[in-house]
């Protein structure tokens, strides 16, 4: 799939593909949620099963919304868009994979930073 765009030209619509890295993997590769694995309030985790095998985890608190629902809620989601979301309906609350990755991705390096940081003071 491809995003669209009108020509300048004429009043068709043509295909563009995307530029951003995280929605041609989304929208043209076919990224999508598969299962939340862990939605856990007392672990402070959302995990998410994609569907090339790939596990996203980030923490609930990162989203307020999530962080003060109770387990119950928590419990009650639901994909959205074919798995390129995830909803919480009693919550108002959505969550798209895009932002999902890159949470994660951004967790992932700041923890490999603080542990190589940490390696090397010990060493000093």
């Amino acid at each position: 799939m491809s995003t669209l765009a009108k020509n300048k030209n004429d009043s068709k619509i043509a295909n563009k593909r995307a530029t951003d890295p995280f929605d041609r993997l989304i929208l043209e590769q076919g990224l999508r949620a598969q299962q939340v694995l862990l939605s856990d309030k007392k672990l402070d985790s959302l995990v998410v099963l994609l569907n090339n095998g790939m596990i996203l985890k980030v923490a609930l608190s990162t989203y307020p919304r999530l962080k003060k629902a109770t387990q119950l809620q928590l419990n009650q989601w639901e994909l959205i868009a074919d798995g390129i979301g995830i909803r919480w309906n009693a919550l108002d609350e959505d969550l798209s994979i895009k932002g999902l990755i890159k949470e994660s991705a951004l967790n992932e390096a700041l923890h490999q930073l603080q542990n190589n940081y940490k390696q090397k003071l010990s060493i000093i």
